[in-house]
């Protein structure tokens, strides 16, 4: 009879371990977005450095920020997204007095995939870029560069 007893408590055990381990796995998984920022070049005779960056996710959502020092009054601005299955991909830039003089979206399935161009006049100093991915699932680029 201990011998069955100790079987018994043996299975319970076991299936109350399973289910614990299932349920507690089931709801780990979160969608991401990333954004990563590359500024190159350097600040040299009153002519800033570009800024690089590249944009991934399968289905998050992410807003990013850096901090950018744009001698100029405008930027050339370059957006792409490659593989993407869903989602929105937004790049606003505001100058050193904090207007924007930028706000750009690309959303798949509306429009083009890819956007360039150059900004509104702004006044020269730090300038703010924002990339807003919203579920973003796929991956893209762009660049930001010092205007005329």
């Amino acid at each position: 009879m201990k011998n069955i007893n100790s079987n018994i408590l043996k299975v319970a055990l076991s299936t109350v371990l399973l289910f614990v381990i299932t349920v507690g796995c089931k709801d780990d998984y979160e969608p991401y977005a990333h954004v990563t920022f590359t500024e190159t070049g350097t600040e040299i005779e009153n002519t800033s450095s570009d800024i690089e960056g590249d944009v991934v996710g399968d289905g998050g959502s992410t807003t990013e920020v850096y901090t950018w020092n744009n001698s100029r009054t405008t930027v050339e601005f370059n957006m792409d997204i490659t593989a993407v299955k869903g989602g929105s991909f937004n790049l606003t830039i505001q100058d050193a007095d904090g207007v924007e003089v930028l706000n750009e979206t690309l959303v798949v399935g509306q429009g083009d995939d890819s956007r360039s161009g150059v900004s509104a006049s702004g006044t020269p100093g730090d300038w703010t870029v924002t990339v807003t991915l919203v579920e973003f699932n796929g991956d893209g680029s762009f660049s930001v560069n010092p205007g005329n």
